[in-house]
């Protein structure tokens, strides 16, 4: 290991978040305004990611106001809080650049893990309107059944 590897290692993130191209990701950045310091988030689609030790960079694009913003973070900045994945989509090229071509609809991505195949299944979860139809409609069998012990 050469002195720039030795030096560049010490740099580097100890907790490098796990992302990949096409993902929706909420990047983090402290911005210094004269004396105060704040948080400002920036959520968008990242479409580049560049290797390179220290000197790795990644581009998120949104589309804010109907005008498409790029940013290019580099990877290990400190000023970088934290990235966080929103959620993850599922493309089969390495640079997204197509993107700033399209709009509306055709400029989404799909999905990751959202496929489902013939004959699975699907856990079913609570949702409120299913909790309230239980209670409020009682079941119908139940009904005749105290209608006859009432008969008797």
């Amino acid at each position: 290991m050469n002195t720039t590897d030795s030096i560049e290692k010490d740099q580097l993130r100890k907790d490098p978040s796990r992302f990949s191209i096409g993902d929706t990701v909420k990047v983090y950045m402290k911005i210094k305004e004269g004396e105060k310091e704040r948080v400002q988030v920036f959520e968008g689609t990242v479409i580049r990611k560049k290797k390179g030790g220290s000197r790795a960079s990644f581009t998120v694009r949104k589309v804010s106001y109907s005008v498409g913003v790029e940013r290019i973070f580099p990877l290990h900045s400190p000023l970088i809080e934290k990235i966080e994945v929103v959620r993850q989509g599922k493309v089969r090229r390495s640079r997204l650049y197509y993107l700033r071509q399209l709009r509306g609809k055709g400029a989404r991505i799909k999905r990751k893990g959202m496929v489902m195949a013939y004959g699975t299944e699907v856990e079913e979860t609570a949702t409120p309107e299913a909790d309230t139809e239980e209670e409020g409609s009682p079941d119908p069998e139940a009904e005749q059944s105290q209608v006859q012990e009432s008969d008797t």
